[in-house]
């Protein structure tokens, strides 16, 4: 048959090879051209110039690093000489003198560079600029002891070193090739302020409004400058003088409300102005800036309210700047976006937005609104106390139970008003369209209306009110979560295809992915989400079970409250069982049975029942269970698991009265067999009934105080030997060892070990003509079990008969005869060892010929 494509059909496939193979063959040129060029380029500077010279052994450093450590030591230690001469030498001069030599080597020294940098010397002229600045400094120093000996130290100071930084920036920028005068200028701007502050006797309030003027200076200085050097420098200083301005305003807000938010506030400006017009800043100097406007109004509020008011005065002044994320150029009237409705919010303005005409970067309001939100998160931190006392309190009883006595309440002396930041936080959670914050609302409220019994001290019916209808109401939610996803997004599970993907080498081709530009676009995976109902029930659900248990341990105080809130929790159960629809029914069918078990033993209590009436009371549980197993299919494996549990429960119970034992285990094997009707738990609880019907006898015969084995192995075997009988029937391939040989072995090996030490006849007799039935059975059905256990235990047990006449005999027998007997049967032996071998090869062939 002919397979071959029409003429015109394979051109154009022959072409779109062609094409292919021509544009690859450009890709390998291009490659190898340029590596050719990298190869050469490399090769270059070692190939061997032919007739030259060997050159000089390489050098162990640079010209350039060399220069730098000349002129390093020489101007360290022309410094060295300066201040000795300044400080030493001083005096051994006149007035004109000092002079002289002060300004003739200063000028000198500060006239050098320019002549250094029009002949292209710069890092010469640096060292020498380097010497000439500290020869002003020298010279100021020189200054004072000379001419204004009796001024203040730090009031001369801080006008030497303005007149400095001016000096030093005007010499920097008349010499713009010098890297060291700005720099050095930008550090002696530090201190006209601050000292000058110090030297008119100013306080740390005075001192730090000067650090803090003083580093806007420099952050003015890192706007508009351009020289790296500079802008680090002044950087550094601003963050460090700008910390110690704000430290101190902080501190300022415990003590001295109103100094400490004027200065905080100012700082917060400062630092927020500098964030706006730095993009890399905006992030951390919007925190920096929502920290001390959190800190500023925090202090005023502090100073006015109440002390139990002072963290949620905090916390409401870090949610005020939690709108500022939401200011959306839909907020100002007239620009044409739309504005949010139903829940959807509007379409983002990118990275910066505009509110009252102005844009407002998005780092600033990221950080602005992480400020608050994390001001506000610490306010829920603080809250959380009274929360977990709620909770886990009746846990940890110290009274009796049903005493009527309740344990002493903790946490007496917190605050009430944590409820409140409570109340608050889980409003503004709420006021957001998101699938977090509609959770973190719910789980908040919980907490605070699991709070409110410490918060309030309320008595303990309420309290016991309480905690059941939050839990009804958790419980609620997490069944029907419906009307608290309005405005949340569904997710769309399942895989996407891609609208292209690129080709390889192409802008946003993942890089040796290997697939190949002419293929289709390939599927991607999407992660498989959870719908918001879901989340927002799962989210409620586990504190509704814990404000459950809370109540339960709770209600342990009165017996009276002890039923009613078993009877609530039971109800609630049952009704989430019946009405959830996955995993979270499963759980409450299971707490379902759990409450059943505390209200039958509350009843048991309650009746003053022993404990053996109460392990048969406790058995209506697994009873109760299976017949809920055999109605509710979703649930049934897991309520019969509980159910058994509370049976194994109840024979604990009984343990101490073996007839109740015994009856216990009966009525357990009755659920079981019951329960074994069902086709899907048929295998299963068949054997579980089996094993208990089985022990309720073994524990009915200890009480009748019979010893004899067979009572107890018996039971065993015939049940064993039935099923085994019945397994052959349908699979005739089975060994005879797995139909056969666990039966058999239950009773023949106890009762062998019995007859080795019954003194009476009887049963060595049973047990022999028992084993000898077995054995011809084995024999004549080929069944090898039957056969190997019948004829070992007959063996042992005719031995056992024969061993007091073995042993009369040979005490009768001469003491010579036994050896040589002996001989004479290893003799035999030894010369038919080859036929005795071939005997005993045949035996083992036909025992292995058998089932």
């Amino acid at each position: 048959m002919d397979n071959s494509l029409p003429p015109a059909d394979e051109l154009v496939l022959v072409d779109r090879e062609l094409a292919q193979l021509d544009g690859r063959r450009a890709q390998l040129l291009a490659r190898r051209a340029w590596l050719i060029q990298v190869l050469h380029a490399s090769a270059a500077p070692m190939a061997p110039r032919p007739f030259a010279a060997p050159g000089p052994a390489p050098a162990d450093s640079t010209p350039r690093s060399a220069q730098n450590v000349l002129l390093t030591l020489g101007g360290t230690l022309l410094t060295i000489a300066a201040v000795a001469f300044t400080l030493v030498s001083w005096g051994s001069m006149g007035i004109g003198g000092r002079a002289a030599v002060l300004s003739v080597v200063t000028s000198a020294a500060l006239a050098t560079p320019v002549a250094l940098l029009r002949r292209g010397l710069v890092s010469t002229a640096e060292s020498v600029a380097a010497l000439g600045l500290v020869l002003m400094v020298l010279d100021a120093y020189a200054v004072h002891r000379v001419a204004l000996p009796e001024t203040g130290g730090l009031g001369y100071t801080a006008v030497a070193s303005a007149v400095l930084a001016g000096a030093w920036t005007a010499y920097g920028s008349a010499l713009s090739r010098l890297r060291i005068p700005l720099p050095v200028a930008v550090v002696a701007g530090q201190l006209p302020l601050p000292l000058g502050v110090l030297a008119a006797g100013g306080g740390p309030t005075a001192f730090a409004w000067a650090a803090l003027v003083t580093a806007a200076a420099d952050g003015a200085v890192v706007l508009w400058t351009r020289p790296a050097a500079v802008r680090i420098t002044a950087a550094t200083v601003a963050t460090a003088l700008g910390g110690w301005a704000l430290l101190t305003g902080g501190r300022l807000s415990l003590t001295s409300p109103w100094s400490g938010a004027a200065l905080l506030l100012a700082s917060a400006a400062v630092t927020l102005y500098a964030a706006w017009r730095k993009p890399a800043l905006s992030v951390a100097g919007s925190v920096v800036a929502g920290l001390a406007s959190v800190a500023a109004f925090g202090g005023l509020l502090r100073a006015a309210l109440p002390p139990d008011w002072t963290v949620p005065g905090y916390v409401l002044c870090g949610l005020a700047l939690v709108p500022v994320w939401r200011l959306r150029a839909a907020d100002t009237p007239g620009n044409g976006r739309r504005a949010p409705q139903d829940g959807v919010p509007a379409p983002s303005a990118g990275p910066e937005t505009t509110a009252a005409g102005v844009r407002i970067p998005a780092g600033i309001r990221l950080g602005l609104a992480g400020t608050g939100a994390g001001v506000a998160a610490l306010g829920v931190l603080w809250a959380l106390p009274p929360v977990a006392a709620g909770l886990l309190g009746p846990m940890a009883r110290t009274t009796g139970v049903w005493s009527g006595e309740h344990t002493a309440r903790v946490l007496t002396s917190y605050p009430g008003t944590a409820v409140l930041v409570l109340a608050v936080a889980a409003a503004v959670l709420a006021a957001l369209p998101r699938l977090w914050a509609r959770c973190g609302s719910l789980t908040l409220g919980w907490a605070l209306l699991t709070a409110l019994p410490v918060s309030l001290g309320l008595p303990y019916a309420a309290t016991l009110a309480l905690q059941l209808l939050t839990s009804a109401a958790a419980l609620w939610i997490a069944l029907r979560p419906g009307p608290l996803t309005r405005g949340l997004r569904e997710p769309r599970p399942g895989t996407a295809p891609t609208t292209g993907t690129p080709a390889q080498g192409a802008p946003g081709a993942p890089s040796g992915s290997g697939w190949p530009a002419w293929a289709p676009s390939r599927p991607v995976a999407q992660a498989p989400v959870l719908a918001p109902g879901a989340v927002i029930g799962w989210s409620v659900y586990a504190g509704g079970l814990a404000s459950a248990v809370s109540a339960i341990a709770l209600a342990l105080d009165v017996r009276g409250a002890t039923f009613g809130v078993l009877g609530v929790v039971f109800a609630l159960l049952t009704g989430v069982a019946v009405l959830g629809t996955d995993t979270r029914r499963v759980v409450a069918a299971c707490g379902a049975v759990l409450t059943a078990t505390g209200l039958v033993l509350s009843v048991a209590a309650a009746g003053g029942f022993e404990d053996h009436w109460t392990a048969l009371a406790l058995l209506l549980v697994p009873a109760a269970t299976a017949l809920v197993g055999a109605k509710a299919r979703p649930v049934a494996v897991a309520v019969e698991i509980t159910g058994g549990a509370v049976g194994v429960l109840a024979l604990g119970f009984a343990v101490s009265r073996p007839a109740f034992l015994a009856l216990a285990l009966a009525l357990g094997g009755v659920i079981a067999a019951a329960t074994a009707v069902r086709p899907e738990r048929r295998r299963f609880a068949s054997w579980t009934a089996a094993v208990l019907f089985l022990g309720a006898a073994w524990v009915r015969l200890a009480v009748w105080e019979v010893t004899a084995p067979e009572a107890y192995t018996l039971p065993v075997t015939v049940p064993a030997l039935v099923v085994g009988f019945l397994r052959r029937r349908r699979d005739p391939e089975a060994s005879s060892w797995t139909a056969y040989g666990p039966g058999l072995a239950a009773t023949l090996l106890p009762s062998l070990v019995a007859a080795w030490t019954d003194p009476e006849w009887t049963r060595p007799l049973v047990l022999g003509l028992a084993a000898l039935v077995v054995t011809l059975l084995g024999a004549r059905f080929r069944l090898q079990a039957l056969l190997v256990l019948g004829g070992g235990v007959l063996a042992l047990d005719g031995l056992h008969e024969l061993a007091p006449y073995v042993v009369q005999v040979v005490g009768a027998l001469p003491r010579w005869l036994p050896p040589a007997l002996a001989g004479l049967l290893l003799l035999a032996v030894g010369a038919t060892y080859e036929q005795r071998l071939r005997d005993a090869r045949r035996l083992r062939e036909r025992l292995a010929r058998m089932r």
